[in-house]
């Protein structure tokens, strides 16, 4: 690297400029404060831990977006946090170990190895939270409640809520006897949602069969209408995956009734998540924006691995990514004051009373700036020895 561009960052890594950084971190403190009006305690997990406390029960899908260095003083591999969701399950297994129910949340940069989608690059700001200790669906709706309207609060009134149950696809795979090889190609093509690849894998199943609902299952998407159609495809199917079919139902007919304005859909190749949720995941997209804004699910599993299994769920949010779809409005901000350059002990205790409520720049012997380039619109004088506050003449 030359002298001439030492001020290149990398591809997906940006600085964040005003006024844009002061709308983001607004948003930030705003969901922030939002999860703890709701009962959620806020965390502040550390940006890098050992790799295997990251990435514990999160699959290979974690394991590809987060960065590994090696520790200095220990010689042990450790990465840096590609998603807090993790974070936050072994501070309540092993950190906090309460009893009943606990609600964290949680707001900071995470890294990945490749940017999501453009509006985010590799540092996205990601703001969440997370329910332990209930299995009730209660904490599910809770949850997703919650997630709706922290999208509302970020100015975005069109929105899209995607729900599915990953178990329907756990219960249909195990009862099938496909090979380890057939099973990964099976779940590569349904979650890309590849009609083709499908009929090839799982064209030769006779109707009824688990491989041929997969197949069937994988052409509806749609409103709550296609709720019926996977109930009758499901009818001769495991016990479990109707029965996951029937909490999806619950979930969804309790979300129309408390949220009648959010469009609700389903896709049952939605396998998001797949390798550590273990029942409900749900989603938030906007109209013209292909990649979801907040996401979320169930994962009872990922505790176990901190010496605490405990039932959980939780969503998290791509605070970047909202302030660029949503419509907050502007805050009005009062112009500040400018002091002039003055060794004046007085001018110091009013500048100084001042900044517990206004905005006071002081002026430098050698900045050539005037008041008004700096959003002053009024300034301290002094008449007669004391003191006060002026309009600045344009």
């Amino acid at each position: 690297m030359t002298a001439s561009d030492r001020w290149l960052l990398p591809d997906g890594v940006e600085d964040i400029l005003p006024p844009l950084a002061s709308q983001i971190d607004a948003l930030r403190r705003d969901i922030l404060d939002q999860f703890q009006r709701w009962g959620y305690e806020l965390v502040i997990p550390p940006l890098i831990e050992y790799l295997e406390s990251l990435l514990t029960g999160t699959g290979n899908d974690l394991a590809l977006q987060t960065f590994k260095l090696t520790d200095q003083l220990t010689g042990r591999m450790m990465g840096v946090r590609a998603d807090m969701t993790p974070q936050a399950a072994r501070i309540d297994a092993h950190t906090l170990r309460r009893p009943g129910v606990t609600r964290l949340c949680y707001g900071g940069h995470v890294l990945n190895t490749r940017p999501q989608h453009l509006l985010t690059g590799r540092t996205p700001i990601q703001a969440g939270c997370e329910l332990f200790g209930s299995a009730s669906p209660h904490a599910d709706r809770e949850v997703i409640q919650l997630m709706l309207s922290t999208v509302r609060r970020a100015g975005v009134a069109d929105m899209h809520l995607d729900l599915a149950h990953v178990a329907i696809y756990q219960e249909l795979i195990a009862a099938s006897d496909f090979d380890r090889d057939t099973e990964s190609a099976i779940f590569d093509a349904m979650r890309r949602q590849s009609l083709p690849e499908l009929d090839e894998l799982l064209g030769d199943c006779p109707n009824g069969t688990p491989g041929a609902c997969l197949r069937q299952l994988a052409r509806l998407s749609g409103g709550p209408e296609v709720l019926g159609k996977a109930r009758t495809l499901l009818q001769d199917g495991p016990e479990k995956a109707l029965k996951a079919l029937d909490e999806l139902t619950r979930m969804a007919d309790g979300i129309a009734a408390s949220c009648p304005d959010v469009a609700l859909g389903f896709d049952f190749c939605e396998l998001r998540g797949y390798n550590y949720h273990t029942g409900l995941v749900f989603a938030v997209y906007v109209p013209g924006h292909g990649q979801a804004v907040a996401q979320g699910g169930r994962y009872d599993a990922i505790g176990g691995d901190f010496g605490r299994a405990r039932p959980a769920t939780g969503f998290s949010a791509d605070v970047r990514a909202l302030v660029a779809l949503g419509a907050r409005p502007s805050i009005e901000k009062s112009g500040a004051i400018w002091a002039p350059v003055s060794d004046d002990p007085a001018l110091a205790r009013l500048v100084d009373e001042l900044r517990e409520t206004d905005t006071v720049i002081q002026a430098l012997p050698d900045d050539s700036g005037d008041p008004e380039s700096r959003g002053c619109d009024r300034q301290l004088v002094q008449n007669d020895g004391q003191w006060g506050i002026e309009p600045i003449e344009s």
